[in-house]
């Protein structure tokens, strides 16, 4: 694979910080554009003195003026907590920054792949989620402002919200990337959208149970009303992903969980 110059947005967050890396490894520049909401320069901290890595710190709304031949548009808070805080702002950050990243990519001619979220199929009334489902999605609601956007373009106890029935698939990190830059190098190219997670399916009672297995924790389990409009069950069909890319995960949820326990005790440390 030749060197390229590439555009990460949202690179100095937790996919995207490890994208960077990942891309880095394999001898090419990185440019990381990221404006600190959620992400964090201690995420990328790693990376500064690498030769062939700049930062740079602004916002994905702003045009953006950079001499790439691929750009991974990664830009947008991604948990309710978050999202919620500014709608306005998020809706902005999907919509307005895919616009500029689009419209710089046309200007150099420069490859794109931007990354969405299961939220686009909302509640889903189909199980498993294809490509192709148009998707369930409140557009007045208090998640609307990242559905629609991404449409348009885990203490002392742990808290379940509903009866801990919902169902959620898990896709560690390294996995994802592996996805992302296999996706972006294919030689057949992709014009809409693919699926890149994990079938195997499990409820969060399943899950909160599994994290309190493997962190010895004498914590209690609480359950709570369901958020408005929160998906009941997530579960994407990978058929395109294992046909197009020769893709599907390799992490099991136990030895991701166990990976990222060990990085949250390095930061809490």
């Amino acid at each position: 694979m030749s060197a390229k110059r590439i555009l990460v947005t949202g690179g100095a967050g937790f996919i995207g910080s490890h994208l960077c890396e990942k891309l880095l490894e394999q001898g090419h520049e990185v440019i990381c554009l990221d404006n600190y909401f959620t992400g964090s320069r201690a995420n990328v901290a790693r990376l500064v003195t690498h030769p062939y890595f700049e930062l740079v710190r602004q916002d994905a709304t702003l045009p953006m003026h950079f001499e790439v031949d691929e750009i991974y548009n990664l830009a947008c808070p991604a948990s309710p907590v978050h999202y919620q805080h500014n709608p306005i702002k998020t809706i902005k950050t999907s919509v307005l920054g895919a616009i500029n990243v689009l419209d710089l990519a046309s200007y150099l001619g420069a490859k794109v792949l931007h990354a969405s979220t299961s939220e686009v199929y909302g509640d889903p009334c189909i199980h498993p989620q294809t490509e192709n489902y148009w998707g369930n999605v409140n557009p007045i609601g208090r998640r609307s402002c990242y559905d629609e956007g991404k449409r348009c373009a885990r203490g002392k106890e742990i808290t379940i919200y509903g009866n801990g029935k919902q169902t959620r698939s898990f896709c560690y990190v390294n996995d994802l990337v592996d996805a992302m830059v296999a996706m972006m190098n294919t030689e057949q190219g992709f014009n809409g959208p693919v699926n890149l997670g994990n079938p195997a399916e499990f409820t969060i009672l399943e899950l909160a149970e599994k994290v309190l297995s493997l962190t010895d924790s004498g914590s209690k389990l609480t359950f709570r009303p369901l958020p408005q409009d929160d998906p009941k069950q997530r579960r994407p069909d990978i058929t395109l992903a294992k046909l197009k890319l020769g893709w599907e995960p390799k992490i099991s949820l136990e030895d991701g969980l166990k990976q990222t326990i060990a990085y949250f005790r390095r930061i809490l440390a």
